[in-house]
Order: C-alpha cells, then sequence, then structure tokens
C-alpha cells in the first residue's frame, strides 16, 4: 500500500471513531472536528457525505485516477535496461549525466532515481536522521491523555515500576503510583483513577508496551484490528489509542519521568519511606498536589473534553476471555475449576459459551451474555450466584 493510501485509510478509520462518539453523545461536534484535524463546519459537511455515501464518500476520488503525467511502462523498461546493461553498479546521479548527455533523456534526477529503486535496481540509501519539530500540546484537557511507565530504583535497594498518568494539554498528573511490574492491570488501574477524576477523555497515548498493542513483527506497525485486553477495554469506552513510534514522540512523559527520577528517590528518602505500601499511600496524600502546582502549565484553550461516564468501568476495565462451559457445570479458567449454581433462568449452561471477567483483586465471575451467573473469591469459591435470574450490566 503506498504512503498516501495508507494515509487516507488511516484518516477514515479515525473519522469513524470520531463520528461514532459525536453520535454517542460523547463528543461535541467542535471537540471531533478538533481530533480529525478538521473545523466545525467541514465536520458537518463531512457528516453529510459519510451519511448519503458511506466512506465512499469521504475517500480522495484523485487517488483512483492514472495521473497524465506518469510515464508509459516501455519508457521505465527502456531506463532499467540501459542501466543494468551498460551502467550497472553506478550511484543514481553519475548514471544521470550520461542518461542526459549521451541519451538525451528528458527525465527528471528525482524521477530516474525513484524509477530505478522501484525496479529494484539499485538500492535505496539509508535514511538520514530526522529533523524533528515539538508537537503542539492539546488546545485543553481531556483530548489527548498520556501513560507510561519508569522502572528505577526509587527506594534504595528496590526496583519498582511506577505508572504515571498525565494530560498532554497541561502535564497534569492525574493518577500515578508504584507496582512491581507495569501490566495490563496497572493500566486499566490508570485509567480507572482518571475517569473516576475528571470523566472519560477523547484519546489514549502510549508505547507499544504488548499489553497496549498487538505488533506482529518487531520494529513494525501496530496491528489495530487485532485488539489486547486494554485495546478492547478503549474501544468499548470510545477512546482512540495512538501509538507512539519513538522516544522522541514521547518527549512529555519522558522529560516528566526525568524529573521524577531526579526528585522523587530524594522526597521518599527524605520522609523514610522504604516500602511500596507507604510509598503509594505518600504519592496519593500529598505529593501529585505539590508536583502539578509546580509542574502544571496552563492550557491553549478554556473548558475542557471530559465526558461524564455513566458506564460500569468494573465490567470493563478488567480481563474477559470466553470459555465453553464443561459438562459438571464447570468452567475451566487458569488451572481453576469455576462452578456455576443452579439459577431460575435456564435448566443448564452445558456447552454453553460463557465469559470470565478477572479482577484486579483476584476476583472472578462468569457472565452469559449481560448476566452475571457468579462472583467467586481468589481461591475461585463462589461469593455470590445469580439464582434470581436478575439481570446485571456486562
Amino acid at each position: 500500500m503506498r504512503r498516501t493510501e495508507w494515509q487516507q485509510e488511516t484518516r477514515l478509520m479515525r473519522w469513524e471513531q470520531a463520528y461514532e462518539d459525536w453520535l454517542g453523545g460523547r463528543l461535541t461536534q467542535e471537540e471531533a472536528a478538533a481530533l480529525l484535524g478538521l473545523c466545525a463546519r467541514s465536520f458537518r459537511r463531512y457528516i453529510d457525505r459519510f451519511e448519503e455515501e458511506g466512506l465512499d464518500g469521504l475517500r480522495d476520488k484523485r487517488m483512483s485516477q492514472v495521473s497524465q503525467r506518469k510515464a508509459p511502462t516501455d519508457e521505465v523498461l527502456r531506463l532499467e535496461a540501459l542501466y543494468k546493461e551498460r551502467y550497472d553498479g553506478w550511484t543514481v546521479a553519475h548514471f544521470f549525466e550520461r542518461y542526459q548527455e549521451e541519451h538525451k533523456g528528458k527525465r527528471s534526477y528525482n524521477w530516474v532515481r525513484q524509477t530505478l529503486q522501484q525496479q529494484g535496481a539499485v538500492v535505496k540509501g539509508k535514511q538520514r536522521g530526522k529533523h524533528r519539530i515539538r508537537r503542539p500540546r492539546s488546545a485543553m484537557p481531556g483530548i489527548m491523555i498520556h501513560q507510561d511507565g519508569s522502572t528505577h530504583e526509587w527506594v534504595s535497594g528496590e526496583m519498582w515500576d511506577l505508572i504515571v498518568t498525565m494530560d498532554d494539554a497541561t502535564n497534569e498528573v492525574y493518577s500515578g503510583f508504584f507496582v512491581p511490574e507495569e501490566g495490563t492491570f496497572s493500566s486499566f488501574r490508570g485509567v480507572r483513577e482518571t475517569i473516576d477524576k475528571r470523566g472519560l477523555f477523547s484519546s489514549f497515548y502510549s508505547d507499544r508496551g504488548s499489553h497496549y498493542w498487538v505488533t506482529v513483527k518487531a520494529g513494525e506497525k501496530v496491528d489495530k484490528r487485532r485488539l489486547t485486553q486494554f485495546g478492547r477495554a478503549m474501544n468499548h469506552l470510545g477512546i482512540q489509542m495512538i501509538a507512539a513510534y519513538s522516544p522522541q514522540a514521547r518527549g512529555r512523559s519522558e522529560r516528566l519521568f526525568r524529573t521524577l527520577q531526579d526528585r522523587l528517590p530524594k522526597e521518599l528518602a527524605l520522609a523514610e519511606i522504604t516500602d511500596m505500601e507507604q510509598a503509594n499511600a505518600f504519592l496519593k496524600r500529598s505529593y501529585w498536589k505539590r508536583f502539578n502546582k509546580r509542574f502544571m502549565v496552563e492550557a491553549a484553550e478554556s473548558g475542557d473534553a471530559f465526558v461524564p461516564s455513566t458506564t460500569p468501568l468494573d465490567e470493563i476495565l478488567c480481563i474477559q476471555e470466553e470459555r465453553r462451559v464443561n459438562n459438571d457445570h464447570c468452567v475451566s479458567y487458569k488451572g481453576q475449576a469455576l462452578q456455576i449454581p443452579r439459577d431460575n433462568v435456564r435448566n443448564h449452561y452445558l456447552r454453553a459459551t460463557v465469559r470470565v471477567h478477572e479482577y484486579d483483586s483476584g476476583r472472578k465471575a462468569i457472565f452469559h451474555g449481560p448476566r452475571r451467573l457468579a462472583l467467586y473469591d481468589i481461591d475461585g469459591n463462589i461469593i455470590a450466584s445469580n439464582k434470581g435470574g436478575k439481570r446485571q450490566a456486562a
């Protein structure tokens, strides 16, 4: 796929997400337009075209037309044959001189270079380092949230992971805590604390960690169609996920962690804190309030893009896996046999497909559609069952 085609497909995917968020009332037209880099008027024009023609109405028609300036195939073949027969191994610049002087070539240097590269006659040179420009901040809080983790010796002799969830517009830290190791549940916790504090946000920016994204081959683009447990939860909440492809792309969180690695160990040592529970209590009690007061910046625009959450987050920000019920009305999950109790809705669930929810606490639950059949403790023992058949949100 050509770069322009890939860019168009990416824009269309972002459009669908923004349109669904607007249609669902999670974003206003102005907020959805800002996410797409459009003005509100253009967003309304796109809505009309999308509702009349679908995604085809938003495609650039020029990309399906053959350029009148495109070189004929026989000219391309003649150039390739000329190079391979007489000038094989020459640099493109050297060959281009002969192409113009002796063979009266009329094409530009860039056309000759790109044509030879596309035909495999010459190898494309290694790309030089990019001149990077700092990405402007989001206009207001709630448009983009960063999450990242840092492994460091935060207290003497202990390597912990610090998980921080912050706002791109202001640098405000909404959630920050220590865990033994970064993973899906720590990411869920950061998102949950942010939503509880401010509400649903529009987009989520992170590295390409395996709990965020599926990357088929190391170093390549993430697969946005194969969702991790975290990706499934964000998709459920209507939050757009954005992957960073370099440390420079995560510049704000990288600079934040450099500051924290310098300051926070000194603060913890001063407070004589040596264990993780005390350290997390210290962060929650006073540290983030003082840190935000010192390092927060003012947003470019007033207001915010947060949307109140009316969704039961416990059943979204968890591990969800489908299982088939065995003949003994048990479900096998991570070495445990979870017994499904009798209820008044169905005579049995033999061979039925159910969904196991695993929570950060280690508890588990089994759902059949929207109904919770039972809740289990960390050892797989039933805590509560749904004998009355009451409907519970999934």
